[in-house]
């Protein structure tokens, strides 16, 4: 299996220097190549459907992305296919989007999450519900990605909730986000990627790259400000799956 059969001993120990007790972040602090894939969520309550898809990846991958309400779609929650990972063995990167919940409702289920075992979490924004096949939803965005982060952390390493309380034992997290190279204005996203740095994210995970000399002069820029030696830079590849996504 990718992940780590949680048993007492592991959930009390960090290794030092680290913030999480995780797999993804063993792998990048080890200076190692690290894979991750998605996993497409099922529109069902059935958790086999979670374990055949997860099994996929079984030996492949150190961990799987549950998406959270992709392309403002409906599927199995994020923290749900999370719990039933992480309950076999697997290391999954819990996304959570800002579209559906307020920061109620997000610090209560990432408390959730990490006592099942989720490590990672990645802070999305989040699609706008006109994206989905149920446009009269109503969004929520009590925050932004920036905003997110900053609160994640805060939980983490103050040991608060943004109303100033008390956590009585923190979540371990290792926190990411997403960055895209490709979309305009190309200038702006390397000082994007600074910000979420600095909100808090030690981790990225890109778009899909499909234009090399493009992601280098992003990659020269990033590297010229000093980011590559603060976060963890993971590029998105993969198959187009329809002519759709292509164009």
């Amino acid at each position: 299996m990718i992940g780590d059969t949680l048993d007492f001993e592991d959930f009390e120990e960090t290794q030092s220097g680290h913030t999480s007790r995780g797999r993804l972040e063993r792998i990048l602090r080890r200076g190692e190549f690290a894979v991750t894939a998605e996993l497409n969520p099922p529109d069902s309550a059935d958790p086999n459907e979670v374990f055949e898809r997860g099994a996929i990846f079984d030996g492949w991958v150190d961990g799987i992305n549950a998406t959270d309400g992709s392309g403002a779609n409906c599927h199995m929650s994020s923290v749900g296919i999370c719990a039933l990972l992480t309950r076999v063995g697997y290391a999954p990167i819990m996304q959570i989007t800002c579209r559906d919940r307020n920061r109620i409702a997000i610090q209560g289920d990432v408390l959730g999450a990490a006592a099942m075992g989720v490590s990672n979490i990645l802070c999305m924004t989040g699609d706008g519900v006109q994206a989905g096949d149920q446009p009269g939803a109503k969004p929520v965005f009590d925050l932004d990605c920036m905003s997110l982060l900053e609160t994640f952390r805060n939980m983490r390493d103050e040991g608060k909730f943004l109303s100033g309380r008390k956590i009585t034992h923190p979540p371990h997290l290792f926190l990411g986000a997403v960055v895209n190279p490709f979309s305009p204005p190309y200038d702006f996203r390397p000082l994007r990627l600074a910000k979420k740095i600095e909100a808090g994210a030690q981790f990225v995970q890109s778009q899909y790259c499909f234009d090399i000399p493009m992601l280098e002069e992003y990659m020269k820029r990033v590297t010229d400000m000093g980011l590559h030696d603060k976060c963890f830079i993971l590029i998105g590849v993969g198959p187009l799956a329809s002519a759709k996504a292509a164009r």
